[in-house]
């Protein structure tokens, strides 16, 4: 029997959720699939991008917390 993958499953091969078996399923099928190749190359390019993402809140909201937290009064435990 021939497995197909999926763009479902190369994301799991490229976050390594995949068994080893299924792993070199994956490998054999991206080899021969060039569609399915060129999903993998741009997830990986992706993925590398997301990494190097940085978010910051706003300092608005930041100031938000410190003002609620400086607020805060614990309430007396029963």
């Amino acid at each position: 029997m021939i497995k197909t993958f999926t763009q479902d499953d190369v994301i799991r091969y490229v976050y390594e959720e995949t068994s080893e078996e299924e792993s070199l399923l994956i490998e054999d099928a991206l080899m021969s699939e060039p569609d399915l190749m060129a999903f993998f190359l741009d997830t990986l390019e992706l993925r590398a991008l997301m990494n190097r993402i940085e978010r910051q809140p706003r300092q608005q909201t930041l100031q938000n917390v410190f003002d609620y937290s400086r607020k805060y009064t614990p309430s007396p435990s029963a």
